[in-house]
């Protein structure tokens, strides 16, 4: 299990403005991209004693999260991750998932997964079953992404947060979702091994610092 080190701050869209700036000089735009950007849906899971959110709120040095993500409304390709935070490291694995699988997933017509040859899948039967793990809400943002190789190194901002709020009906393109009050913009460092100086030196912001910011944890706020 690959691990990656991640940086998250919040800053305002002044700090993105410079650090547009700086990093199309010097980064990638991500090649999967829409001209730099594309909007992300997801929908997390959960327990009735909100499990995942209570040790993301209680700062739990072991924690993990389940969640099924489509991009710029494409249900033609789907992923289940589990997203893994350990001693501030963190790892993410995934499966492909076809929209209907993702529809019975969110409908309660499990079983067939405990069988499934794909293991996320698997284990995710595993905790609906054992931790009651279920469909909690919707979370969508926008997101700009530059990548660097040395390092694999990913910057992103996201921005336009918004949640579903108790809503589950992800696939549904007219699903109504609302804007997260106040919500910031979002800056991400991911790299490997290490992070290269120029990249250091590029997202470094006066007054900026390491926050543990979550868009699951924001897009609850409302219960």
């Amino acid at each position: 299990m690959k691990f990656r080190h991640e940086w998250k701050h919040e800053i305002n869209a002044m700090d993105k403005r410079i650090l547009d700036a700086r990093l199309s000089a010097i980064m990638k735009v991500d090649p999967h991209s829409i001209d730099g950007i594309y909007h992300s849906r997801t929908l997390y899971f959960d327990n009735l004693y909100d499990k995942a959110l209570r040790e993301k709120v209680d700062g739990v040095n072991m924690r993990e999260k389940f969640r099924i993500r489509f991009y710029n409304g494409d249900l033609s390709y789907l992923t289940l991750e589990k997203k893994s935070k350990i001693n501030g490291l963190c790892n993410k694995i995934s499966a492909d998932v076809t929209a209907e699988e993702a529809q019975r997933m969110v409908d309660g017509d499990i079983e067939w997964m405990k069988d499934d040859s794909r293991e996320l899948v698997v284990e995710l039967y595993s905790k609906m079953k054992s931790q009651g793990l279920r469909p909690r809400t919707i979370v969508e943002y926008t997101r700009k992404a530059y990548i660097y190789k040395p390092g694999n190194v990913r910057v992103t901002f996201d921005y336009d947060i918004r949640t579903g709020d108790f809503r589950t009906d992800f696939l549904n393109p007219n699903t109504v979702t609302i804007p997260v009050i106040d919500s910031p913009i979002i800056l991400e460092v991911k790299w490997d091994e290490f992070l290269p100086d120029i990249i250091r030196d590029a997202v470094t912001l006066e007054g900026r610092h390491v926050t543990a910011f979550s868009k699951y944890e924001q897009c609850r706020i409302y219960g």
